[in-house]
């Protein structure tokens, strides 16, 4: 099997797999491998007749992460549709730069996308094409990051650490989940409010290094197009902003 492709659950309707981080869901560029074509090549490899693979929902290229592909119109339809009215439970981990003043709560903002910069921002109610993006949070561990330079060893991992984020500061791991679906919104709300995302170089203008975002979608929850039996599936974070925080801080 490609390396690439992590498949977690799969049946004639539809598969479910891991997205690693800096791929794109679906792209118009020729020689840039996207997830559609990488599970087509995977059902190719298979020597199955049908490799038609249909977008559902979407991650971001730098988020990692439980996804779904539908493998019929029909399927397609229907899992778009739950997605679409929110009846499919997205939950993901994140990195936040910063101790969150409220452990738990809501975010509301409205959204503007800027389609030329491919970016999103807050902007004002009833600004023109803005859309309400709501999201709730819950604070899982703060990690503080130590600065033990003045010791006889400087760990390595805290090295490296280093140098995706400010030691002396703090690093929130936060559980979110998505209220609305709008264009990098975790991304987006958490900088607004104060927290930007571990390693977002869009969103993140103080941010180190070059690691993958902080940022992964860990459990997704629906209902099976055809059986209507509830299905949900989740993953560990294994992105290298995550591996670093766990094994420099002890966890």
């Amino acid at each position: 099997m490609n390396q690439k492709i992590e498949v977690i659950y799969e049946d004639r309707d539809l598969i479910v797999c891991r997205k690693l981080p800096g791929i794109p869901v679906q792209t118009a560029k020729l020689a840039q491998l996207d997830m559609v074509s990488l599970l087509r090549n995977y059902y190719i490899e298979k020597g199955e007749e049908d490799t038609q693979i249909f977008v559902v929902h979407r991650l971001d290229q730098p988020v990692e992460g439980v996804i779904i592909f539908a493998r019929n119109q029909r399927a397609a339809a229907e899992l778009s549709r739950q997605s679409r009215e929110r009846k499919m439970d997205k939950i993901y981990l994140a990195l936040a730069e910063g101790i969150f003043t409220e452990p738990s709560g809501v975010l509301e903002d409205y959204l503007w996308h800027d389609r030329k910069t491919n970016s999103s921002r807050v902007v004002e109610q009833g600004t023109q094409g803005a859309k309400m993006a709501r999201l709730a949070y819950e604070v899982e561990n703060v990690y503080h990051m130590q600065d033990n330079s003045a010791d006889k060893i400087f760990d390595r991992q805290v090295q490296q650490l280093s140098d995706i984020v400010q030691l002396g500061s703090a690093v929130s791991l936060v559980r979110v989940q998505l209220l609305t679906g709008r264009h990098h919104q975790i991304r987006v709300q958490m900088a607004h409010a104060g927290y930007p995302l571990v390693g977002d170089r869009k969103y993140n203008p103080g941010g180190r290094g070059s690691v993958p975002i902080g940022l992964c979608a860990v459990k997704i929850a629906f209902v099976h197009p055809a059986t209507g039996k509830a299905m949900e599936f989740a993953v560990e974070p294994q992105g290298q902003a995550f591996q670093l925080m766990n094994s420099a801080c002890g966890q």
